[in-house]
């Protein structure tokens, strides 16, 4: 009899693909009649390519919760409360780590279930701090200072400096994409940006070009730097024998002595192809490696950061990874999430370009918000998908 197969597609680090495969070994031996196939693209690619194409040829998808408005749009995937148990759904609501779980809930429907969550947070070298008698910062000055000595690393590719911003507009007193017209309005924006800029503008140019993964992988690779105030964040990092040197993950600095910053959501969900010639088994997998039980014991024993929140108060869960569940999880908490209107991938993809260039010295303020609006406006309005 042959085997029946099922094909995932996720994204490549440890933290998404090692826990997926790892499963993938258990759930073969649960049920010997299906082998399951994990592939596994760049982070790039995982933000670029249109997952309505992979649902074409994959039965399950790690997806980023920004995609469910093209998801209600073409139907590409499973709405998944017409799959899954009352009891199983309330379970997973009840245990969402911060808004994880309804990122993915849009017009109606689940298309996928949290299995990973993630917030831009604040990690350190506590050993750096401590052999060199210093304190770890605690204010937006005191991230400033320790940048003007070279000490800070932080990630600046576009798609993360746009993740910033809306924080800084948060912590300037407005929330972004509350118009139509506009991302923010001008005074904000500007403010968010000059705010932004005192930390670029002394940071070693390289950030540019970096991302969260290699700001850690810099940050435990070398005693060049010793803190970042705010990148998503990774609990492989945390973990003794995956990095040469450990790092301990913390809440966001406080800004203006008020108010501490608030970062972005991210983390991923598991989707079900619509076009899955085996559904049955596709959508038991993801039930199965979504559940509590699953989450705060396997997964995260085999890399994962898990979406429920049995994951991430844990105590063996926490033991393993210096405490980073535990310290991370009020940042969760406290997580903004973006808009998932049919289109906004097309400004995602975009805006954050004229905000490198700002902060690089190319362009003002004003051109930067000018651009984003028109980003803003052409993804906004060129789709019939009403925001949720």
């Amino acid at each position: 009899m042959n085997k029946i197969i099922l094909k995932g597609i996720t994204w490549a680090h440890s933290r998404g693909f090692t826990p997926l495969m790892a499963y993938a070994q258990r759930f073969g031996e649960l049920y010997p009649e299906v082998e399951v196939n994990w592939e596994k693209r760049t982070l790039q690619q995982f933000a670029d390519f249109p997952v309505e194409k992979l649902a074409e040829k994959y039965d399950l998808l790690i997806i980023d919760h920004p995609w469910v408005g093209c998801a209600a749009a073409t139907e590409c995937v499973l709405p998944l409360e017409q799959y899954l148990s009352e009891e199983f759904l309330n379970d997973q609501l009840e245990n969402t780590v911060g808004g994880s779980l309804l990122s993915y809930n849009y017009n109606g429907h689940q298309w996928a279930l949290a299995i990973d969550a993630a917030v831009p947070a604040a990690s350190y070298r506590a050993d750096l701090f401590e052999k060199n008698k210093r304190e770890i910062p605690a204010t937006w000055e005191d991230v400033i200072t320790l940048a003007r000595e070279g000490k800070v690393a932080v990630p600046g590719i576009p798609i993360d400096l746009l993740m910033n911003l809306f924080t800084f507009c948060i912590a300037t007193g407005k929330t972004p994409f509350l118009s139509n017209e506009e991302v923010i309005d001008e005074a904000t924006g500007v403010s968010a940006l000059e705010t932004m800029k005192e930390l670029y503008a002394v940071v070693d140019k390289k950030m540019f070009s970096n991302n969260p993964i290699a700001v850690a992988e810099l940050m435990t690779k070398t005693d060049d730097c010793w803190y970042c105030p705010f990148a998503y964040c990774y609990s492989n990092y945390s973990r003794q024998g995956f990095a040469k040197n450990i790092l301990t993950y913390t809440n966001l600095v406080t800004y203006k002595n008020t108010v501490k910053l608030r970062g972005t959501i991210g983390g991923t969900g598991l989707a079900v192809s619509a076009f899955s010639q085996h559904q049955e088994y596709a959508i038991q997998f993801a039930k199965e490696i979504t559940s509590a039980k699953c989450q705060s014991t396997f997964y995260v024993e085999h890399g994962g950061q898990p979406g429920h929140k049995a994951g991430w108060t844990s105590e063996k869960a926490n033991s393993l990874c210096n405490n980073f569940f535990k310290n991370i999880l009020p940042v969760m908490e406290n997580g903004y999430i973006r808009p998932r209107y049919n289109g906004y991938l097309f400004f995602q993809d975009n805006a954050g370009n004229p905000l490198q260039e700002y902060l690089i010295g190319n362009i003002n303020a004003r051109k930067v918000l000018k651009e984003m609006n028109e980003l803003y406006k052409k993804s906004y309005f060129s789709n019939l998908i009403v925001k949720s």
